[in-house]
């Protein structure tokens, strides 16, 4: 939240809006966006990614 002002539920509710949350994504789909819109490390974004995947199992 410190770097990119967004909680895991930013982060959920975006990623819905863009049909990211979707079984068939790949991590590094996910990764991708992340690092593009919010400029975010591979790190910091796996860590976004695995909190979405928990989410939605």
């Amino acid at each position: 939240k410190t770097k990119t002002g967004k909680t895991p539920e930013d982060f959920k509710k975006l990623a819905e809006k863009k049909g990211l949350l979707k079984p068939d994504v790949k991590a590094g789909e996910i990764v991708a966006w992340l690092k593009k819109d919010f400029d975010l490390g591979r790190g910091h974004a796996m860590a976004v990614y695995a909190w979405l995947r928990g989410k939605r199992e």
